[in-house]
């Protein structure tokens, strides 16, 4: 995977991100299922220039989706990488 905007797909905004982002210096991404750990911190590096710390992933299955009783079927699942950049780093998403 060479093309760092087909490994990064997304940034994920949600509460528990933004308090990581705040507290932390932790980063969320939804990245591609083919991507790993080295191939999301060369992406964070070459998109935005800052070298992260660590990166951590997690497979994330998805959701169940009921259609009146029974189950229908389940969301698409999707990867997602949580980067953490030195104190003195950031990156500005918005």
């Amino acid at each position: 995977m060479n093309d760092p905007y087909a490994i990064i797909k997304t940034v994920i905004l949600s509460e528990k991100s933004n308090s990581l982002t705040e507290e932390q210096n932790k980063y969320t991404f939804k990245v591609a299922k083919a991507a790993t750990k080295i191939d999301v911190a060369r992406a964070v590096k070459a998109i935005w220039g800052v070298a992260p710390k660590s990166v951590n992933t997690i497979n994330c299955q998805g959701k169940k989706k009921r259609q009146r009783t029974k189950f229908a079927g389940r969301s698409a699942a999707y990867k997602k990488a949580i980067v953490t950049l030195k104190p003195d780093d950031s990156i500005e998403i918005y």
